[in-house]
């Protein structure tokens, strides 16, 4: 099976740690990656496409040096092979327009403002992750332990497609 990523851009490398760090527990069923700004994101992106693993979850700074953060939401939007990632921003700089934005035009699935608390971040992923699979049709038993399972082992009762 290939793998689901979380993909996180932030900028602040303290940030960066943080963030990976909450997510530890995540990385036994799901590969999590890091980038500076929406460059390197894109690079990360194409590895993961590259190695035949897809993004399921960005978490993703609104400052960001070149471009912001909701203008890469905004292009990830519109590209077919991309629009269907969960996005969430991820800052304590977002204007309410940006936000906005980010909502109508990115497809953003949610907001988390800086700082966050571990429990909070991993709770909003682990519910963006049991969205990715649904949405994708996805064999949901791997990810019972770890994800929404009531609403996977729903999926299963229904009699999901299984890959």
């Amino acid at each position: 099976m290939n793998r689901i990523c979380i993909l996180s851009v932030e900028d602040e490398p303290e940030v960066r740690q943080a963030i990976t760090r909450d997510l530890e527990g995540f990385s036994k069923l799901f590969r999590i990656e890091v980038a500076e700004d929406v460059e390197d994101a894109k690079e990360v992106i194409e590895s993961i496409d590259g190695d035949g693993d897809q993004v399921g979850v960005i978490l993703c700074d609104h400052r960001l040096p070149g471009t912001t953060g909701v203008e890469f939401l905004i292009e990830l939007e519109s590209e077919e092979n991309h629009s269907g990632i969960r996005k969430v921003l991820v800052t304590g700089q977002a204007d309410q327009q940006d936000t906005i934005r980010a909502i109508n035009t990115g497809g953003l699935d949610h907001y988390v403002a800086k700082p966050w608390q571990a429990e909070v971040l991993q709770g909003i992923v682990k519910d963006q992750l049991t969205e990715f699979i649904l949405a994708k049709d996805l064999d949901p038993i791997p990810f019972l332990s770890m994800l929404d399972d009531p609403r996977l082992l729903e999926r299963v009762a229904r009699g999901s497609r299984i890959d």
